[in-house]
């Protein structure tokens, strides 16, 4: 059984004293039909709340409309991070026209002030999810007639989600105020942010790997390893690179799926992307998302993405956003052995459309190229899935593609051929029923790569980065061309769309390259694996690469595109966004704020 993804009564178990918003004095939303703790404390009570903290999951938690509860619209809280993570660090353009959601521009170029509400809608959604977290705890100490097993269930789950949602703040905000189960709501707003909470968040994995089982019957609910992986994520952001491997060690060793598999990479790169493919092996711990199955009678499908499709004449209706960088395109070039341009990539340009209208001849580049391009990026003259071929400046929003380029993303897009199963046409623009990935195996290997490189292990690196390449070169990840108008996904072609040349690493390469050459031959595999997924702007900062990856970024991508001149990364101030200067004034009392703004931004 799959673990119910919304729950919209869940407002209507709220606990006496419970609120939205936790971490504000801004409580004004009465807790309609409440009911009392007494009535919630049993074991179906307990976890009627942890299902709604796994419902906030999703930032959306929404009314029927695109608009977010938390005071915003749903992709400015997407978990899947694609303006905070993929734009800001330089993987994708914002896209549409510049007069559609200009404050993801300053995002974008970092030029973004406390005022911008996309900060505050992220702030304050996830915070929510914190807060259910907590009640979920506060709820469970309070419950007499719970046997002591399923206590630990529900506690190690309510702490891994209190884990993802702290580490969420933490990697954006850096200074955010740690609010548990044993503060009271009252006393919310008065917490600082001056505590370096990555202990806090360490302790909450620890305890969830040392008692979550090592499957659940119910897909969607964490496990031992979902919360192993977090934790060595966690050791990963501190720099702690022999605690992660201890802990990647063993995960890729013994670790299993919530459906009980080995955590394998798929055969297939797209499965990752595919709703038909949810929940594979390769799935560590993954936002479950659904579409008419019954329970979203209202638009609810993966809303914070709802922006992010292909728009003028395109089968979507909505809305041009999350345009793939010609930066990001070119990181896919290979050289004749089938590796990567690590350091010179954009001296190989991928050929692209620009300025080409679609009713003008164009020929697709016809150079080396790694398969991920094309289930990455959505090309002028490739197959878009079994949409039929990309015609190019038709589905871009912007007159010439001189704002954001000529590319549309791809990885968060349905198939035409199962739409009536997995798409959310309840809207005015669509959701979907793919999952967000937060943890995927290839991830987990790319981070154990990362920690043996940093260790000096660098043959056993190579290994790692060699298995995700090795699924890359796999012919069955190549795209086909149509043959009459027939699904390239099915295999029936045997031409494939481009020149597709990608190979493992030759024996002994990281060890010639040495540690440097290897840890940049890693971090290179992140970029081309997990691009527009949300990850790229917070793995430079913990690099500290981030200023002269952005800002050579910057320099190169604004002779293509005119949405990020003036873009500049500052040392010392764009490591983190700003604290929302509405949960600064918030939180005031005498005239004092209990929340200190981060460097850079008084």
């Amino acid at each position: 059984m799959k673990l119910p993804h919304y729950i919209l009564a869940m407002l209507a178990f709220t606990t006496t004293g419970l609120t939205l918003d936790a971490c504000t004095n801004s409580l004004d939303i009465p807790a309609q039909g409440a009911l009392s703790d007494q009535v919630l404390a049993t074991q179906s009570g307990v976890d009627a709340l942890l299902t709604g903290a796994y419902a906030a999951l999703d930032g959306q938690y929404n009314n029927g409309s695109a608009l977010n509860l938390a005071g915003g619209n749903a992709w400015e809280a997407s978990p899947s991070n694609w303006t905070y993570g993929s734009i800001a660090g330089g993987d994708a353009h914002k896209g549409s026209d510049g007069s559609d959601q200009p404050a993801i521009d300053a995002i974008a170029k970092f030029t973004a002030d406390p005022s911008n509400g996309y900060f505050n809608s992220k702030w304050r959604t996830v915070y929510e999810g914190v807060n259910r977290a907590n009640s979920t705890l506060r709820l469970l100490a309070a419950a007499t007639t719970i046997s002591d097993a399923n206590r630990t269930s529900f506690a190690a789950q309510a702490r891994f989600l209190r884990g993802h949602y702290y580490f969420e703040l933490k990697k954006m905000f850096n200074r955010v105020p740690w609010i548990d189960e044993t503060i009271e709501t009252a006393a919310a707003s008065a917490q600082p942010n001056t505590e370096d909470i990555w202990a806090r968040i360490e302790a909450d994995f620890q305890y969830a790997y040392d008692n979550l089982p090592a499957t659940q019957s119910d897909l969607g609910r964490v496990n031992k390893w979902a919360a192993a992986s977090y934790l060595a994520r966690t050791y990963m952001y501190e720099k702690k690179y022999s605690q992660a491997k201890t802990l990647y060690d063993l995960i890729t060793t013994q670790g299993v799926t919530t459906s009980g598999l080995k955590y394998a990479l798929t055969s297939r790169f797209h499965d990752n992307f595919d709703a038909a493919a949810e929940n594979n092996s390769e799935a560590v711990f993954a936002i479950q998302m659904v579409a008419n199955d019954g329970t979203n009678t209202i638009a609810s499908a993966n809303q914070g993405d709802m922006l992010n499709f292909p728009y003028g004449n395109s089968p979507f209706r909505c809305c041009g956003f999350f345009q793939p960088s010609q930066d990001l395109a070119n990181s896919y070039r290979t050289d004749a052995t089938g590796l990567p341009y690590v350091d010179t990539y954009n001296s190989y340009p991928v050929k692209n459309d620009q300025g080409v209208a679609s009713n003008q001849a164009f020929t697709p580049d016809a150079g080396n190229l790694d398969p991920r391009i094309d289930w990455t990026i959505g090309r002028r003259g490739l197959p878009y899935l079994d949409w039929g071929l990309h015609p190019g400046a038709d589905w871009i929003r912007s007159p010439g593609q001189t704002y954001a380029g000529p590319y549309s993303p791809k990885k968060n897009i349905y198939m035409q051929a199962t739409q009536a199963q997995y798409s959310d046409q309840h809207s005015w623009a669509p959701g979907t029923a793919i999952n967000y990935n937060v943890i995927r195996y290839a991830d987990v290997l790319l981070m154990a790569a990362e920690a043996e490189a940093q260790l000096g292990n660098l043959e056993q690196a190579q290994t790692y980065v060699n298995l995700v390449r090795a699924r890359a070169a796999n012919p069955v990840n190549f795209v086909y061309q149509y043959t009459n108008n027939s699904n390239p996904l099915a295999g029936n072609s045997s031409t494939p769309a481009a020149n597709y040349t990608v190979a493992a690493y030759p024996t002994g390469r990281f060890a010639s390259l040495g540690k440097d050459g290897a840890l940049r031959a890693v971090y290179f595999e992140r970029k081309l694996e997990l691009a527009m997924e949300g990850h790229r702007f917070f793995d430079l900062v913990r690099w500290g690469t981030a200023e002269a990856t952005l800002n050579n970024y910057f320099t190169y991508e604004s002779t293509i595109t005119t949405d990020i001149r003036g873009g500049r990364f500052v040392t010392g101030r764009s490591e983190y966004f700003p604290i929302p200067q509405r949960q600064i004034d918030l939180s005031r009392s005498g005239g004092t704020s209990s929340l200190t703004q981060n460097p850079g931004y008084n």
